[in-house]
């Protein structure tokens, strides 16, 4: 009673608070965008202390867990001892604290960032209130405890979350709550590294995937520099990764970084098939769901014995890298180590986002090729530091297929003009390369596996998740190939429908035929009964199978601009199943529409 008591308060404070801002609205004529910029400003502010109460969790937790153990067992993180052997059990506590949080919030937790972009692309950008906190909490525990994974991803989904909340609160449409939910991404992206551009960039370039208008490209512009503003309040003027200032000694080596963002784009292409075959791997294992976070824990901190710089988002470990402080070799190895490291992290169930790892396997792949073309060019006073900054935005441009974000991240933590050129040139060919191997992206293929193309729209989606078999129709006109035309101009007069497949003694689809066909052709009358409509039937049919798309049905419709498919089998093609016609389609995509637009509504 009690809480139902709080939700009905909850309920009628904000259906006021909603009253008396439309008679504000009203009374002082405020259009619609201007009061959209006015909830931008909210959330960009709210976005900027989420990501500061976000970080200080994180911060708590790593005091706890791994700062209080290290203590505990007197070991180190930069000095080797057998006391480091401790450290596997940080993020193995870590696997064991989320378990209960699966048990109670699972819906909160799972479907990751991806799941998120469904809900906004697909899904009418509205956002349950409690994974604000429960997902937050989750990943907090991921990154504290040494889970290799970023923050990005879980600070996105707490700044849209808090947009989306405004939104359902004033009743705004559809299109506009999607904005805030964007200006809310923008808010934590633009915190986190005092880039307000880069935020900008992320939240139209990733979460609204390149589609928005003027109108709400200006509040996405307002709310990113309003987090940044309260960012800079509470934290100082600084980004959670530190680059010396760039400069480019020579202008030959552009070359240089051609060639590092052609190799970049192999080796983020490489990671997304990686990612997913470790993740579909530890799905495969035959193991309670419960325990694999907490293995999966205790294998990242196996790796960390050895290689504690996977731990955590390694940010600090990346502003190392840009001083150009380690050797090669070291960094050759965190490359494949900080792979298979977020792969187990995130394929076991620890909550987390892929935006850090992506810059840490960058900065180490481009501080390895520098150190490597040090030595190929000793007097050319190279700085392998440069080719890490620059191979840091590379590949995060190339696994996420978002080249804009990348480039002003860069150009906003250097403070260079210099840098644009060489980041330009290595973020463009590093995604070219990229999308030559894979169409998709980190965030996007594992949608993709799962029938989900997020560019193609709610409508394609829909129509990708219905099947041809689940629509046709099982009852189907069918007519003799034999028959004369005398007799079909008879049988077409007690019917309604204009196509018709052509069946053999056997009943095995030999073609079809439409009134049009028939219409078209004039005869004498004493041929009618002499001439079969075999002659005048298309032997070319267009046929669907029954697990197919209507998607493709309906592509397969547009193409000859006709009205019905037979549904054959896929070994003979001459079976009929059925038939599926234009106006089933449409009538079953209305049907699912209507339904997930008030499931949408009841949230």
């Amino acid at each position: 009673m009690n809480g139902h008591h709080i939700s009905s308060s909850f309920y009628t404070c904000t259906r006021g608070l909603r009253r008396l801002t439309q008679q504000f609205l009203g009374r002082f004529k405020i259009s619609d965008n201007t009061f959209l910029i006015v909830l931008a400003v909210v959330v960009g502010l709210l976005g900027g202390l989420g990501n500061y109460l976000f970080r200080k969790t994180i911060e708590l937790i790593h005091w706890v867990v791994v700062e209080q153990g290290l203590e505990l067992f007197g070991a180190s993180l930069e000095h080797w001892s057998l006391e480091r052997l401790w450290v596997v059990l940080f993020p193995a506590l870590g696997g064991l604290l989320l378990v209960p949080m699966w048990i109670l919030f699972a819906d909160d937790i799972k479907g990751g960032f991806s799941g998120f972009l469904v809900k906004v692309n697909l899904k009418g950008a509205k956002l349950p209130f409690r994974p604000l906190f429960t997902k937050g909490l989750a990943s907090a525990i991921t990154l504290g405890t040494g889970g290799s994974a970023g923050q990005e991803g879980p600070i996105a989904v707490i700044g849209g979350t808090i947009g989306s909340q405004f939104g359902k609160m004033f009743k705004v449409s559809g299109d506009r709550i999607k904005v805030l939910v964007a200006c809310g991404a923008a808010a934590g992206v633009a915190a986190t590294f005092n880039a307000p551009l880069a935020g900008v960039f992320f939240a139209t370039e990733i979460v609204l995937l390149s589609s928005f208008e003027v109108a709400s490209f200006t509040s996405i512009v307002i709310s990113s520099g309003m987090a940044t503003v309260v960012s800079r309040a509470l934290l100082g003027n600084v980004s959670e990764v530190v680059a010396p200032p760039y400069v480019l000694n020579n202008f030959w080596e552009i070359g240089l970084y051609v060639l590092l963002g052609i190799l970049i784009g192999i080796l983020a292409a490489g990671f997304i098939g990686l990612h997913f075959r470790i993740k579909d791997s530890i799905d495969a294992i035959k193991l309670p769901r419960l325990s694999k976070p907490v293995l999966g824990g205790l294998t990242v901190g196996v790796i960390g014995i050895g290689l504690p710089q996977v731990f955590g988002n390694g940010y600090e470990f990346i502003g190392s890298v840009l001083l150009g402080s380690h050797p090669w070799y070291l960094l050759g190895i965190l490359v494949v180590a900080k792979m298979v490291a977020t792969s187990i992290t995130l394929g076991s169930g620890m909550p987390g986002g892929l935006f850090a790892p992506c810059l840490f396997l960058g900065a180490v792949a481009g501080g390895a090729y520098g150190h490597l073309v040090e030595m190929i060019f000793p007097a050319a006073e190279l700085s392998a530091g440069a080719y890490a900054l620059v191979g840091m935005g590379a590949f995060l441009a190339a696994a996420t297929h978002a080249p804009m974000t990348a480039i002003f991240l860069l150009f906003e933590i250097t403070d260079s003009y210099e840098v644009i050129i060489p980041i330009m040139l290595a973020c463009v060919i590093g995604t070219s390369i990229a999308r030559h191997f894979n169409k998709d992206s980190l965030e996007t293929a594992e949608l993709s596996r799962l029938g989900i193309d997020l560019e193609a729209g709610k409508e394609r989606n829909i129509m990708k998740g219905l099947a041809v078999g689940e629509v046709m129709s099982h009852r189907v006109e069918t007519v003799p190939e034999n028959m004369t035309l005398g007799n079909f101009a008879k049988f077409i007069e007690q019917t309604h429908h204009t196509n018709f497949p052509l069946v053999d003694e056997l009943g095995e689809l030999t073609g079809i035929i439409s009134v049009q066909d028939f219409m078209g052709v004039v005869f004498e009358k004493e041929l009618m009964d002499l001439v079969v409509i075999k002659e005048l039937a298309t032997k070319d049919v267009i046929t669907v199978h029954a697990e197919e798309d209507l998607d493709t049905a309906m592509r397969k419709i547009g193409y000859r601009n006709i009205e019905q498919l037979p549904v054959v089998d896929r070994e003979t093609h001459r079976q009929l199943y059925g038939i599926i016609s234009r106006r089933d389609m449409v009538s079953a995509y209305n049907r699912v529409l209507m339904s997930r637009t008030l499931g949408e509504d009841d949230e």
